[in-house]
């Protein structure tokens, strides 16, 4: 991978994190009417995060070669974060297609959906917060070093 398509694709990842947050926190929202039909909503949401993550994925083996010895040596704190960062990611990305499964599990259950439309919520609520604490640690150990 070329420096200046592992730059963009760095970029890309951070700006879809951030996106992620702000999306995966709209069908956190419309569960909480449980009547609500969220399955298009969530399905994309879920959609944005997996891209996110899979992008993060592809930037990874370059990350452990090329910035995480400068990092370890010039900022440690940054360097853990960033470990922190990366299984709050994972664990947006898991919750979220719990969230989506839990969706589509609702809509087809005719009235007994309460509580899997509670489990939707909860799954969405902390994969939201999961991203959007990731997101932010991104952006300040992308301020100590970057590619």
């Amino acid at each position: 991978m070329t420096p200046l398509s592992l730059r963009a694709l760095v970029h890309l990842h951070g700006h879809l994190g951030w996106l992620s947050a702000l999306a995966l926190a709209h069908p956190a929202l419309m569960l909480r009417r449980p009547r609500r039909r969220v399955l298009t909503v969530a399905a994309a949401a879920t959609a944005l995060v997996t891209v996110a993550g899979a992008f993060g994925a592809l930037v990874y083996p370059a990350y452990r070669v090329q910035m995480k010895p400068a990092l370890l040596a010039s900022a440690p704190l940054a360097a853990n974060l960033f470990e922190r960062k990366e299984h709050l990611g994972v664990f947006a990305v898991v919750l979220a297609w719990a969230g989506l499964a839990f969706c589509a599990l609702a809509a087809h259950r005719g009235d007994d959906q309460r509580e899997i439309t509670r489990a939707a919520f909860v799954a969405y609520t902390a994969a939201a917060a999961a991203a959007l604490v990731s997101a932010a640690a991104g952006t300040w150990v992308g301020i100590q070093r970057s590619f």
